[in-house]
């Protein structure tokens, strides 16, 4: 029967592309775009039609059409035409969880409007819009539901989500206001998503973007104003990494973290490449990369983005929280590796009305016994607040191995103001700058316990009264060469709990400050 079928597929291919292009007018199945009618069953009757025909478009008109949740079809492409609006219902019974899991905070998700369970061949299309209601969803769940905000909201359905789907492509269509995360999509492999605009925030949880185990992805031109995280990539199995993506010409704003990996993170986040990026008005972190449930993050390249208003602008986390997403279906994992990272030629102003205050540029920590590895910074320029103290500067820096990876986990500051390290081997620091709107007389860089550190090509701005430039504490090999400081400080290196025998300061422009100084503690 299968080669009758390739048979007649090579002689008649007219009969099936005629298939593939045949059009199903929801409307022609009953729904009515009048934004009060519940028309879940006549959307899901033209979708079964297309599929039941051997796929083809199922088209959308122009007019608001109230729904809840719809299932797509294998081989069926959705066409939201000019105008046309698919609304999601405001009770949340209308909703079904064909794929339900565990999210990072612990809570039980995956209710959603719009969903694709283990198909092939699908796509979303057009120039119309999906629309979640989310803020009116939430106000008339919690008439009824009394559990706190923390436990109710995972009944909220997710706007769209993609589970273990091959070939689907997502195109011009806007997604809006989200009664949880907006898109999510879970092992699916050979994913498209281009020229998608994304508004989605009044409510909490609102994720953007959420990238989930997906392998040969690629992300282009998309527009992102998001409640919560924009572009997240998570790995909630430990059954399929995130590997060989490519993303490229975003616009990014975020109630919380623009660009991220993690939190959940069980599976690898690997060869995962980020370009063009612009990022703005965003409250939690530019760049977040964090794997704390065991994933090996590794082979990633994020290069030429601009921020603007960002608080935090970069941190990068390994950790050990260690936490189970699917119930049943996976065991705690020991904890990851952090390896192989590239981020180059980012522009950054932070906000001053950080998480940290006064605030800093870049966090970067492991844990005692689990380092992150061969991290390479270069081309980065970000302009800061200043206003950094001498207690400051001497700021404890909780470890929290297994506590949430959020900038605010190690608040209320950290004892840098340019680039704190931790728990680094392998750390290349090249052609990094700094403007400071005050003084400040933190360090511009400080690493605790680190091995083989290279600092080069630095600018570092004008500061006075500041105990020393650069402090590495338990460092046990590092360069530090060719950088120049244009203020005054008691000395350029500080060097404490170490002999400093494979500490290299060498061909600096000190402004005749001390190059080192060595504390023997």
């Amino acid at each position: 029967m299968r080669s009758l079928v390739l048979l007649l597929a090579v002689l008649l291919p007219g009969i099936f592309s005629h298939a593939q292009n045949k059009s199903f007018n929801i409307t022609d199945y009953g729904a009515k775009a009048d934004g009060v009618t519940l028309n879940s069953k006549d959307i899901q009757a033209a979708i079964d039609a297309c599929a039941a025909s051997g796929g083809g478009k199922v088209i959308v008109p122009a007019g608001r059409f109230l729904t809840g949740t719809i299932a797509l079809k294998s081989n069926v492409t959705l066409v939201l035409n000019k105008d046309a609006f698919i609304i999601g219902s405001t009770n949340v019974n209308d909703y079904m969880n064909l794929d339900p899991f565990t999210d990072g905070l612990g809570v039980d998700v995956g209710y959603a409007l719009v969903v694709a369970v283990d198909l092939k061949n699908i796509a979303i299309e057009g120039e119309g819009s999906i629309d979640g209601q989310g803020k009116q969803l939430r106000e008339q769940q919690i008439a009824t539901d009394t559990r706190p905000e923390g436990e109710r909201w995972g009944r909220r359905p997710f706007l769209l989500r993609v589970v273990r789907c091959e070939d689907v492509r997502v195109q011009g269509v806007k997604l809006m206001f989200a009664g949880a995360w907006t898109s999510h999509y879970f092992q699916c492999n050979r994913l498209r998503i281009e020229d998608v605009k994304i508004v989605s925030f009044g409510v909490a949880h609102n994720d953007g973007m959420d990238i989930d185990g997906c392998r040969n992805v690629v992300i282009n031109n998309c527009d992102i104003e998001s409640g919560d995280d924009a572009l997240c990539f998570k790995t909630t199995s430990s059954t399929m990494a995130c590997r060989d993506i490519v993303v490229t010409n975003m616009r990014l704003k975020s109630g919380h973290g623009a660009i991220k990996m993690g939190t959940e993170s069980m599976a690898p986040f690997e060869n995962i490449k980020i370009s063009n990026c612009y990022i703005y008005n965003t409250n939690n972190g530019g760049i977040k990369l964090l794997t704390v449930d065991g994933a090996h993050l590794r082979n990633i390249e994020i290069s030429d983005i601009t921020m603007v208003e960002v608080k935090t602008p970069i941190l990068l986390r390994l950790g050990s929280r260690l936490s189970v997403f699917r119930k049943g279906k996976d065991t705690q994992q020991p904890t990851g590796t952090f390896e192989n990272v590239i981020i180059r030629n980012v522009k950054a102003e932070a906000s001053a009305n950080a998480q940290l205050k006064p605030p800093s540029g870049i966090l970067i920590t492991g844990v005692p016994g689990h380092y992150i590895s061969n991290v390479t910074l270069e081309n980065i320029s970000i302009r800061l607040a200043g206003g950094g103290t001498a207690d400051n500067a001497r700021q404890v820096v909780p470890e929290a191995i297994d506590k949430y990876p959020e900038v605010k986990t190690f608040g209320p500051l950290v004892p840098a103001y340019g680039i704190w390290a931790r728990h680094v081997k392998g750390l290349t620091l090249n052609n990094i700058s700094f403007t400071l709107d005050s003084n400040d007389v933190r360090p511009a860089f400080v690493c605790e316990d680190g091995d083989d550190i290279t600092l080069t090509n630095w600018n570092i701005p004008a500061t006075e009264g500041a105990e020393t430039v650069i402090r590495l504490e338990q460092v046990n090999k590092a360069l530090i060469r060719k950088n120049t400081v244009k203020g005054k400080a008691g000395a350029f290196v500080r060097v404490e709990k170490s002999n400093g025998s494979n500490i290299k300061v060498v061909k600096n422009r000190l402004n005749g400050i001390e190059p080192a100084r060595y504390i023997h503690q």
